[in-house]
């Protein structure tokens, strides 16, 4: 294990450099790790809440309750970064997803419905987790490559995302070998990857990225004020307000965008009279465009810049969303508007969240981060809710088209937003 940087010692690029790859490739394997659990109990999440409360009716509180854990979670978890390091709140959030685990084969044991929706919200908040753990990735990272190894981190996501549902199969063998409840034995690789995942943030993330970040920009301050011979101190950087509010706003209608279409796919397909295997098929491709392709959105943001690459999503949201409403009658096209839907939330989210870093002022920077994740959650949450009224009143085309209006927003913003601050110049205090 690397030695802790001793703090009387002047840092140097070289040193922020290497600590920078190791704290990439932890949260990297964090990820992964993560999405092996999540991927695997969220799909059993809704089937296991009919069992146990006893009617289909209840089955969406599933998603609901792992939604709103995320959401909870979100502002503490960054509060907690900012006051005792990354390491700490990632950790803290991965034991209590791992928890979630635990209770949810209580739950299932003893067949108590709202102890299995304490279990789900927990477990939801290694979505959060997630979520920050991208941000930890930008907290050393260069101007020049902040973008890319902000959307490594997202891309990691792809591994656990894609192999966890795997995991269901073998999950219900081992439960049963344990004498574990129906459906519950998934629950266990849930509560070890995620518990594996703390071990794994409290050992490697040491120096700690955000302390360390602190002190090489007040380093980095210091010369520079040494530099031009002033005596008094550097200002403080009160960051770009613009920036942060397109941030949140295309980070958040972006995910509403992709929720709301994306929860209601499966249902027109159905309806339709789609397979289980076509529906399987193109939820995997979405996620696929999701994640698979955030580092190829991640330098493009460092080349191009943030605002570009914010717009480029939104073309491709567009895109999606013309696809879905003008061929919903065709399986085919559904498929092509879910992949689009995914590439568009991609673009969006990883050049937002950069952004969102860059334009945040220093001593705000955790706490906005986190609040962006709330709101991010909670318009998902509000977009998966609303969308199954839309489906039912204007149908699946409808809905597409009503979903042009989100994106419209978020196109505004960005032709009214000054560019000032969407990417620091290379030699600020910021650059790394």
């Amino acid at each position: 294990m690397t030695a802790p940087l001793a703090a009387a010692t002047a840092l140097t690029a070289a040193e922020i450099a290497r600590l920078q790859r190791r704290v990439r490739s932890t949260l990297m394997a964090g990820q992964v790790l993560a999405g092996l659990g999540m991927g695997s109990t969220l799909s059993l999440g809704a089937i296991l809440a009919a069992e146990v409360s006893g009617t289909p009716a209840l089955s969406g509180m599933a998603a609901t309750m792992a939604t709103l854990g995320a959401a909870l979670a979100a502002v503490p978890l960054a509060r907690l970064a900012a006051r005792a390091g990354r390491a700490r709140a990632l950790a803290t959030g991965a034991t209590i997803a791992a928890l979630g685990g635990i209770l949810a084969i209580v739950a299932a044991g003893t067949v108590t419905f709202w102890l299995l929706l304490v279990a789900l919200a927990a477990i939801g908040v290694g979505t959060a987790v997630n979520l920050q753990s991208r941000f930890a990735a930008a907290d050393l990272a260069a101007d020049a490559t902040r973008g890319r190894d902000l959307s490594l981190v997202v891309w990691a996501t792809t591994i656990g995302a894609v192999s966890g549902p795997n995991l269901i199969g073998p999950g219900e063998t081992l439960g049963a070998a344990l004498g574990l409840p129906l459906l519950s034995g998934a629950f266990l690789f849930t509560a070890a990857a995620q518990a594996v995942a703390a071990v794994l943030y409290l050992a490697l993330l040491r120096p700690d990225p955000l302390r360390v970040a602190a002190r090489w920009d007040a380093q980095r301050a210091d010369d520079a004020a040494r530099a031009s011979g002033s005596v008094a101190p550097p200002p403080v950087a009160t960051g770009d307000a613009a920036g942060v509010r397109l941030a949140f706003v295309a980070i958040a209608l972006s995910h509403a965008t992709m929720v709301a279409v994306m929860a209601m796919t499966p249902v027109h397909l159905t309806d339709h009279g789609a397979s289980l295997v076509i529906v399987g098929f193109t939820i995997s491709l979405h996620i696929a465009g999701m994640y698979a392709l955030a580092p190829a959105f991640g330098i493009l943001s460092d080349r191009i810049g943030r605002w570009a690459t914010i717009m480029i999503g939104q073309v491709l949201l567009v895109a999606s969303l013309l696809s879905t409403a003008l061929g919903s009658e065709s399986e085919a096209w559904v498929v092509v508007g879910l992949v689009l839907l995914g590439l568009g939330w991609s673009a969006a989210t990883v050049a937002g969240s950069a952004l969102l870093t860059e334009s945040a002022p220093p001593a705000r920077r955790t706490v906005l981060q986190g609040r962006s994740d709330l709101v991010m959650s909670a318009s998902g949450a509000a977009a998966g809710a609303l969308s199954g009224v839309v489906l039912s009143l204007i149908g699946y085309s409808g809905l597409s088209f009503a979903a042009l209006a989100l994106v419209a927003v978020v196109v505004v913003l960005l032709t009214l937003t000054p560019r000032a601050g969407a990417r620091p110049p290379a030699g600020t205090l910021d650059s790394r």
